[in-house]
């Protein structure tokens, strides 16, 4: 069952992607016409780091003109480097993973956008690929038909109110059904490629983002299973447990496998996936219940932005969290990462916790 939009009043984020803007036909198609937001967020001085943003409003700019709707730009600046850019920056410096795009959809695009706008609004639509469904009254959030596009795993940090006010209508699509209808529709950016990597950077490379705010910390690199001297690294914060490429070390190649902050020290693993880069068990902290709190047993999950789904069984601890035990070994398992939690058919998000021993 799918909610009634009749009477509803939208409020579209339209970020100048062919995504956002086919969402804005498929609205108009149905008689809907939402008002139009486009969220500012922006390099921190425009004139050192260039980013795609005065494209992205022109784009957005001629399809809401395009289909006659109102567009206002909404400032969300200072919120985005003062919250999602501070959790980025704690968490490398501690060692972990952050995954910046998942705290901006609950910290920006449906939080601090909602407090500045959206608050006027019964729903906030999106151009993700994810889809809700109303079981028994309530609102669910679940996967989209498309698992390379899927983005549940982006959405299962949000809060409860937020996803009651979510909007996802192209959700059910495919992403090529989504580009034919935009070229079908002459929209601008029909062809305009997807972006890639963390949202905000646009064409900023992520470790010249890092070394701004953090600098360097050179350290040792060594094997962990000889305890052989590899090289140096430049900063612990510049790599993932995980990572297999870039590196640089001769000899390889090397997989990071572990990293020592007290004494910052990197700890590698050689060959193309050495044994030590998998794990089948490993904890989660603080669960976050989408919709509510369910009984979590035999679950599907994902610790990345990939098609897969892994089956485990979750085990209870003390803090809200749980031990996942995997049914198969899972590569590249990292704290700070967040572990997105489906139902046995990987249909229906139940929610996330962040992993903390690896």
């Amino acid at each position: 069952m799918t909610e009634n939009l009749n009477d509803k009043k939208i409020a579209l984020l339209l970020s100048g992607g062919v995504d956002s803007s086919v969402v804005l036909h498929e609205l108009c198609r149905q008689g809907l016409h939402p008002d139009c937001f486009y969220i500012k967020i922006g390099p921190e001085e425009d004139e050192e780091w260039d980013c795609s943003s005065e494209e992205d409003l022109e784009m957005a700019t001629a399809v809401a003109s395009k289909y006659g709707c109102h567009l206002e730009v909404v400032d969300c600046h200072k919120e985005y480097w003062n919250e999602v850019t501070r959790y980025t920056m704690e968490k490398v410096k501690s060692g972990r993973t952050p995954n910046p795009d998942v705290m901006c959809n609950r910290l920006i695009k449906f939080g601090a956008f909602d407090v500045k706008a959206g608050y006027r609004y019964d729903l906030i639509a999106t151009g993700h690929y994810a889809r809700t469904e109303i079981i028994d009254g309530k609102k669910w959030l679940v996967t989209s038909p498309d698992p390379v596009k899927d983005q549940t795993d982006f959405l299962a940090q949000i809060e409860n109110w937020q996803l009651r006010k979510a909007l996802f209508p192209i959700g059910h699509l495919m992403k090529d059904e989504v580009r034919m209808i935009a070229e079908r529709e002459h929209l601008i950016n029909a062809r305009r490629k997807d972006s890639q990597g963390i949202c905000f950077l646009g064409k900023i490379n992520y470790n010249d983002y890092i070394r701004r705010y953090l600098g360097e910390n050179p350290g040792d690199v060594i094997e962990l299973e000889t305890g052989q001297h590899i090289g140096r690294h430049k900063g612990l914060w510049f790599h993932t447990i995980g990572q297999r490429h870039g590196l640089g070390f001769s000899g390889g190649p090397w997989y990071v496998v572990r990293k020592d902050i007290e004494h910052n020290v990197l700890y590698v693993s050689k060959g193309y996936e050495p044994l030590t880069a998998y794990k089948k068990d490993f904890a989660i902290s603080h669960f976050h219940y989408l919709t509510e709190e369910v009984p979590l047993r035999e679950v599907t999950f994902k610790i990345r932005h990939t098609p897969e789904f892994h089956k485990a069984l979750l085990e209870p601890l003390p803090d809200g969290g749980f031990m996942v035990h995997a049914d198969e070994m899972i590569q590249g398992v990292a704290p700070g990462q967040f572990c997105v939690v489906y139902d046995q058919e990987h249909h229906r998000c139940f929610g996330s916790a962040e992993i903390t021993v690896p």
